[in-house]
């Protein structure tokens, strides 16, 4: 999501609250862009494993008024038990955690083997990461959504220099991919 020009603060805060109509209520992420793509509100909301789509407008006017675009995009993932125990959203996390959040796309033919590099955890990492991939369903043009998790600032740069770190391995997740977005961002909600 995108705020209108001089609407970021109010558009946060109204994000922060989940619909009372959730279909699973606290099951939500909130993170704030830092430096990056061009969105300021990346929301990830666990829907279940059905959700039917209502067509009367869902969000409130006061929130759609505070937005100049926002891109929806259906996802499939590990179950919410596991994605919130890597985002740290069951009160795990410390203050101060970064989130780096990138899209991806496959290149044709190339999608198992980016899903298997992108999932691949990094055993030899000096510094507790979190991670998840969503894989698209339905919505924007990429095939993957991964977030990483680091609790600090400290540690993202201390994993992205170290040199037998996954960030190493660019060149090799390259192979695969036709194009990435990159988005450092911090979480607002839950807090």
């Amino acid at each position: 999501t995108k705020a209108v020009p001089g609407s970021a603060a109010a558009l946060a805060k109204a994000l922060e609250a989940q619909d009372p109509k959730a279909p699973m209520p606290g099951h939500y992420i909130v993170l704030r862009h830092q430096q990056g793509d061009d969105w300021d509100f990346c929301v990830i909301e666990h829907l279940g494993t059905r959700f039917t789509v209502d067509t009367a407008p869902s969000a409130p006017s006061s929130v759609r008024s505070l937005t100049a675009w926002h891109a929806d995009t259906f996802v499939s993932g590990p179950p919410w038990s596991a994605f919130a125990k890597a985002m740290a959203v069951d009160g795990g996390g410390k203050p101060g955690a970064v989130y780096s959040v990138a899209v991806w796309r496959a290149l044709a033919g190339q999608r198992e083997k980016l899903d298997a590099e992108l999932s691949r955890l990094d055993s030899g990492s000096k510094v507790p990461v979190g991670s998840v991939v969503l894989q698209h369903l339905e919505g924007g043009p990429w095939t993957f959504l991964a977030i990483e998790r680091y609790n600090s600032w400290q540690d993202f740069a201390t994993a992205q220099s170290d040199p037998g770190s996954r960030a190493d391995g660019w060149s090799v997740v390259r192979q695969y991919a036709s194009y990435h977005h990159d988005t450092l961002a911090d979480r607002l909600a839950p807090k």
